[in-house]
């Protein structure tokens, strides 16, 4: 019997193409790919193209917004200027005392908000107690509700408390970096508990259980084993809450007294009568600072996950 030699069907450019579905044109598909970048390029812009023109214009050697008269650093030098007690103008005298009442208010609302997120994130997650769902939900509704109603609520609950101070001790309590702090704080919680969570979400709890097994007791297996496993998210969550808390607007006009306006709510007095490159300088560098908290948190966020 003869060997027969069988050939194997060589793979043509038809056999590996595949098939196009019915109705597949290729013009409209380029058509819309191509509408797709634009959509994404004039959606960008939109969002960008304001920001770049403040940057550029705070390098403007004039006072008015609408000309370019030449490149200077005079504002950035009037701002350092008046932070190393050197000569400065009176609007940056200004501007530097909003700064400070910004970073009175964000400090103390961040390390507050990281303590209390990070324990009701600790107890989300490992604890069991009832009610523990609606806890849950109930930590988010800071990230749901609209800004300016958190405002206007913690102002009209101020302003209970206040009149109920007043009437049971005739004691007159008015609005300060207290009220600004604990708003903060309220709205800060949410977003700590969130990044905290993540993080204990990726965390293998056989290295806790090892350390009991060990002789360890809850208290120092939280400082050696889980605390120390957290401290990542818990920093990232403290950088994105001061984030929030030093660029507040909303909540902080609302609940702000005499003497206690912070950076953003003194631009927003300026805006309503001019805007000067003193604004769109301090605005860049309160962007810049912004910028790299944000980068920091979200570093640390994606080397958790990884």
């Amino acid at each position: 019997m003869a060997n027969t030699v069988v050939e194997r069907p060589t793979l043509g450019r038809e056999a590996v193409t595949p098939a196009r579905p019915p109705g597949y044109y290729p013009l409209y598909d380029a058509a819309g790919r191509a509408g797709f970048l634009v959509v994404s390029v004039a959606g960008y812009f939109f969002l960008w193209a304001p920001i770049l023109l403040l940057i550029v214009f705070s390098f403007n050697d004039g006072r008015s917004v609408n000309a370019w008269y030449g490149f200077t650093f005079r504002w950035y030098e009037s701002i350092f200027s008046s932070a190393a007690g050197g000569e400065a103008s009176f609007a940056s005298d200004l501007l530097l005392n909003s700064v400070m009442n910004s970073l009175l208010v964000s400090l103390p609302a961040t390390f507050i908000a990281t303590v209390l997120g990070t324990m009701i994130a600790l107890s989300l997650a490992r604890g069991k107690y009832p009610g523990r769902r609606y806890v849950d939900g109930l930590l988010l509704l800071p990230v749901i509700i609209p800004e300016i109603t958190q405002g206007i609520s913690l102002a009209m609950f101020f302003k209970l408390i206040f009149d109920y101070v007043d009437s049971a001790t005739g004691t007159r309590v008015y609005p300060g970096f207290g009220t600004i702090i604990i708003g903060h704080v309220v709205f800060n919680i949410s977003y700590v508990a969130v990044v905290v969570r993540a993080r204990l979400a990726d965390m293998n709890p056989r290295l806790e259980e090892a350390a009991y097994d060990l002789g360890a007791n809850g208290w120092r297996t939280f400082w050696r084993i889980t605390f120390p496993l957290l401290l990542p998210g818990i920093v990232a969550g403290a950088l994105l809450a001061f984030t929030l808390s030093l660029d507040d607007f909303v909540v902080t006009f609302f609940l702000a007294g005499v003497g206690n306006t912070t950076l953003p709510v003194f631009v927003y007095g300026l805006l309503k009568i001019t805007v000067t490159p003193d604004i769109n300088a301090i605005s860049t560098l309160m962007l810049l600072a912004s910028t790299v908290l944000i980068g920091i948190s979200l570093l640390l966020q994606g080397r958790n996950k990884a």
